[in-house]
């Protein structure tokens, strides 16, 4: 039986919800792992004796390495085939979480993160593969519910971190991403191994651009309190990443297969959509880093709760049981409104959350009402965007465009966890070792910002008549889905 052959057959015996759960699973594991150490970022530090801007790079180096590999690994699905690509980078995530445990410095622990990084190519090659084996009609439905499960596991995460860290451990924050194993199996078994796509190469010099911009911009922000905002190395390090981020644009218009397709950005939908993204991926996990902190800090210093992780983790569980519930009304709503509805109302949604910690963190319902109203913004905006995505895009592009979607929530991501880090940090009270209060409400001013920047962007996607469409389309030519994005 010839390989193809051999995919046809594969393809007959594995049902479509049963790919969907398979990959549903793979993408729980790499979501759930990424926001695994948010809350547990002070025990970390205890851990292994480092500072709170050295320690948050655990989160921040796992959120760099997977905006490197998102694109990088969506590429390789297309040359040698998306279920070949996703069962090797799940062992490989596994083999990086092995590092992180084992590890007995801070050193080794950034390391086995990066390595974990590689996982976030589970989007990219989900939404290919989802594109492959599902009737049309069911594609946004289904893309739209990977991307909720970006702010659903990472939601989840936060109160298993601390069962996990108070009854096992700091070094099985980082051994539960060995859960990729039997999701690779699942993969291997159920996901029809279809050939490569299209002949290509790798844009290695895009990469390597990229990943020395971000990284530069990111050290010099977390320094940025050690060594001072006017410091030759902060400088350096922040003038070099912004000319480095601009050399790299440079560097894509003129590599004929791109690390990230600009040509495809230029669409206004997409573009907005993945500003959006920055945006509530900046938002999210800022809210993740700093409501767990504020909870664990002692009440001696006037503001905390002193709270384990455990107690911390519970309070904002409202957000993952939200987002659990509201997820599958998204695309009703898409369907019934608009496209970029859901992401109006999510992104109002984050404004208000941060609003109400702004205002009002004195008792522990505040940040549990906090909770609940972050889960609904997460739940529209995250897959309201890729809806928004798939129906601006001809379907032969949608791959690309929901891959560079979900680049820009990681970088968002990166981004919030350094700069909230650093505004924290920069405001620590008179003879204590933890942040004055104000550096916290300084921070929750920020991510509000963030969430009004988000509505602005969602507002400037343009309007389209017509609700989504739930007719298949048979055409394998490029054509656009007749929709309404406003």
């Amino acid at each position: 039986m010839t390989a193809p052959e051999g995919a046809v057959a594969r393809r007959r015996t594995s049902h479509p919800n049963v790919i969907v759960g398979t990959l549903l699973f793979a993408a729980f594991v790499f979501s759930i792992v990424q926001t695994f150490v948010a809350p547990a970022l002070p025990a970390v530090g205890a851990a292994y004796g480092s500072d709170p801007e050295s320690t948050v790079w655990v989160l921040t180096a796992f959120l760099l390495a997977s905006s490197i590999a998102t694109p990088l690994v969506g590429k390789l699905g297309d040359l040698y085939g998306r279920a070949r690509v996703m069962t090797a980078i799940l062992v490989i995530f596994a083999i990086g979480s092995a590092v992180a445990g084992m590890s007995e410095s801070l050193d080794l622990v950034l390391v086995g993160r990066v390595i974990q990084g590689v996982g976030g190519g589970v989007f990219p090659l989900s939404f290919g593969i989802l594109r492959e084996t599902l009737e049309p009609r069911r594609v946004p439905g289904a893309i739209g519910l990977f991307s909720a499960m970006f702010g659903i596991g990472g939601a989840l995460g936060l109160p298993l971190s601390g069962v996990v860290i108070e009854h096992l451990g700091v070094s099985y924050l980082f051994w539960i991403g060995v859960l990729a194993l039997p999701a690779a199996f699942f993969v291997r078994r159920y996901v029809p191994a279809a050939a490569a796509t299209r002949p290509g190469r790798i844009d290695w010099a895009g990469a390597a651009a990229l990943s020395f911009a971000l990284a530069s911009l990111l050290l010099g922000l977390s320094m940025s309190n050690r060594w001072g905002w006017t410091s030759p190395g902060v400088l350096a390090l922040i003038v070099g990443g912004v000319l480095g981020l601009a050399g790299w644009v440079l560097l894509e218009q003129r590599v004929r297969e791109p690390l990230i397709e600009f040509r495809v950005l230029r669409h206004r939908p997409v573009l907005m959509a993945n500003i959006s993204g920055v945006l509530v991926g900046f938002a999210m996990f800022s809210s993740f880093l700093l409501v767990p902190q504020f909870l664990q800090a002692p009440a001696s210093e006037g503001y905390g709760f002193g709270l384990t992780v455990t107690a911390a983790g519970l309070v904002i569980l409202p957000a993952a049981l939200v987002q659990i519930a509201l997820s599958p009304f998204a695309g009703v709503l898409a369907r019934r409104v608009s496209t970029r509805f859901p992401l109006l109302v999510g992104a109002s949604a984050l404004i208000a959350s941060f609003t109400v910690l702004v205002v009002a963190h004195d008792r522990l319902i505040d940040f549990v009402i906090a909770s609940a109203i972050l889960g609904v913004g997460l739940a529209l905006s995250m897959a309201s965007m890729a809806n928004v995505v798939v129906d601006a895009v001809p379907r032969n592009e949608v791959g690309v465009a929901t891959g560079i979607n979900q680049v820009s929530r990681t970088v968002g991501g990166a981004l919030g966890t350094q700069v909230v880090t650093t505004l924290v940090t920069a405001q620590l009270a008179a003879g204590s070792t933890y942040p004055a209060e104000r550096g916290y409400t300084i921070a929750f001013v920020v991510g509000g910002v963030s969430g009004v920047l988000a509505l602005a962007a969602a507002l400037a996607i343009p309007r389209r008549r017509g609700g989504l469409s739930d007719v298949p389309v048979t055409s394998t030519a490029p054509e656009r889905v007749a929709v309404r994005t406003g």
